[in-house]
């Protein structure tokens, strides 16, 4: 990997990069099935993913005539490498075992490790005898939807296929690592005005709000509609902040401290609810939910808007799906992506019910929607809200650290890149979009 690393630092062509051999090993974050079991009876937040992410050498594996070879200079961490990490809800060495009886080529990923990672800014090294659109040395980024063309069920919206997984998350190589595998219609354009980190941490969660708030197979929202955020500082929350501005809504940014609020002033969100100094408590005991705090909530987001709310962006699940239905307004839409409070949510349904709403379920997005979120990062309409970066070496502190929430908006891991701030090719239009808007995050964190 060294000698790849040199060359594309060196600049190489697509051609040089080609003659460069591949290693019969490489370096990648992963989880070991004979780990499965190790948080047995713990519970899920003392569970420390610092324990279980190892950092190991592994097999390259054999390229599919689909796929491609990525160096990968930075990844990501996203909640799926925490669930991964700590076995929760359960191991994803089932995920595998099922792709592993798809033939030849899923039989690859059964292994008694899983590489993790759903996220990666790379350079191309080696392509698959059946792609087309890209050459070694094209610089990407890869979004992680991760299907089988050849399934009718693919079609349409691919979201909706009968095989489509995630990739680094229900599949193998994912990621973490100085190299990869991913098939060809995963690969977009790197953002030439971003580093390898900054490029590194947009496609999931960008590509998962742009569904949810613009696409129409989410809330499809238009120009002046009220959009309530939670978690609006966070990994997916900070992205459709800028969607609701972008595409002329009124978001309604729900954080949990004044240093976050004022990081979302500071993005042009002006209505903002800190919920610990509110101190909503929408839940009077485990099995009770408490309607006069969804009141509270409502008249709160009316006295900064002056209305309810048209779409709720909603991923905590659980703690909060109550209030979510009980303050959208009537025929307003709650889609949801997520249940980190909870996958077992509650709600009273004669808000739905009698005034119209309706809840809908949203997963990551198709490739037209991630590139079309792509080019949005590419034209500097969204940025990428990076706080934090750590090496490869240190992915399981970096996992922990989103496990405990402890940084917002994205961390970013340093793979093969030896250090921050490179691959940057167009300064001209970073300076254009602006050094102080890319690094917002940064900065908010130091």
């Amino acid at each position: 990997m060294q000698q790849i690393l040199d060359a594309i630092l060196a600049g190489a062509t697509g051609d040089d990069l080609a003659a460069v051999p591949l290693p019969e090993s490489y370096r990648a974050a992963l989880v070991r099935r004979e780990d499965a079991d190790m948080f047995e009876g713990v519970a899920s937040e003392d569970k420390d993913p610092r324990k279980s992410l190892r950092v190991e050498e592994v097999a390259v594996p054999e390229l599919a005539p689909d796929e491609a070879y990525i160096a990968v200079m930075a990844s990501a961490i996203n909640f799926n490498t925490v669930w991964t990490s700590i076995f929760e809800p359960l191991s994803t060495f089932g995920f595998l075992d099922r792709l592993g009886k798809e033939g030849r080529w899923g039989a690859r990923h059964a292994l008694p490790y899983h590489v993790v990672g759903s996220d990666a800014a790379a350079v191309v090294l080696r392509v698959g005898s059946a792609v087309r659109s890209w050459k070694p040395g094209d610089k990407v980024t890869i979004h992680c939807n991760y299907v089988d063309d050849q399934d009718p069920s693919a079609h349409d919206d691919s979201m909706l296929a009968a095989n489509q997984r995630i990739w680094g998350f229900e599949t193998n190589f994912g990621g973490l690592a100085d190299l990869a595998v991913v098939k060809a219609n995963q690969l977009m354009p790197k953002p030439a005005h971003l580093s390898w980190e900054e490029a590194a941490v947009n496609a999931l969660c960008n590509s998962t709000s742009y569904r949810m708030v613009v696409s129409a197979n989410g809330a499809g929202m238009k120009q002046g509609d009220k959009v309530l955020v939670w978690g609006a500082t966070g990994g997916l929350g900070a992205y459709a902040v800028q969607y609701v501005l972008n595409g002329g809504g009124i978001p309604v940014g729900v954080v949990s401290s004044p240093e976050k609020a004022e990081l979302l002033h500071q993005m042009g969100v002006e209505a903002v609810i800190d919920r610990k100094a509110a101190g909503y408590r929408f839940w009077k005991d485990a099995h009770t939910q408490d309607e006069s705090e969804w009141r509270r909530l409502g008249k709160d987001i009316r006295a900064l808007v002056g209305d309810d709310v048209d779409i709720v962006f909603e991923h905590p699940g659980r703690q909060t799906m109550g209030a979510s239905v009980f303050v959208a307004k009537r025929a307003g839409t709650i889609v949801t992506c997520a249940a980190t409070s909870g996958y077992m949510i509650e709600y009273d349904n004669r808000h739905l019910w009698m005034k119209l709403k309706t809840i809908k379920g949203s997963h990551f997005a198709n490739y037209r929607e991630a590139w079309d979120a792509n080019q949005l990062v590419c034209d500097g309409k969204i940025v990428p809200p990076l706080s934090a970066v750590f090496d490869l070496e240190h992915a399981g502190e970096a996992a922990y650290q989103v496990h405990h929430n402890l940084h917002e908006g994205k961390i970013g891991v340093l793979c093969l890149a030896p250090s921050e701030g490179m691959g940057i090719d167009d300064p001209e239009a970073r300076a254009r979009i602006g050094e102080d808007r890319i690094t917002l995050f940064r900065r908010a964190e130091a």
